[in-house]
């Protein structure tokens, strides 16, 4: 899906490491949340509070999933799920354009 209707965009952004990070969170008419945002070139750390599904739309990165000591390539095109109340890393090697879904389950 390249777009989304009838939404409610949250004009505030979320703004991470010291700027590095940044989404805007996008509300859908049946209480879902999705965000839409951009990671520069560095390597992070998240926290999970739902089971997140995150989307790579455009870059590059590797990411290290709860329980896993091995580093996965992730490109434009791709994605992975994290699970709820987790944490993950990732290394993102060139400028990178995501949408994370956030899921109740």
């Amino acid at each position: 899906m390249s777009t989304f209707e009838n939404v409610t965009v949250i004009k505030a952004a979320n703004v991470y490491f010291d700027g590095k990070v940044s989404s805007r969170t996008v509300q859908f008419a049946d209480g879902t949340t999705k965000s839409l945002g951009l990671m520069q070139v560095g390597e992070y750390e998240f926290g999970t509070a739902k089971r997140e599904i995150m989307e790579i739309m455009a870059g590059e990165l590797e990411v290290k999933l709860p329980g896993s000591d091995e580093w996965v390539k992730v490109a434009g095109g791709e994605s992975f799920e994290v699970p709820a109340n987790a944490s993950f890393q990732v290394k993102v090697h060139a400028i990178s354009d995501y949408c994370c879904a956030y899921l109740d389950d």
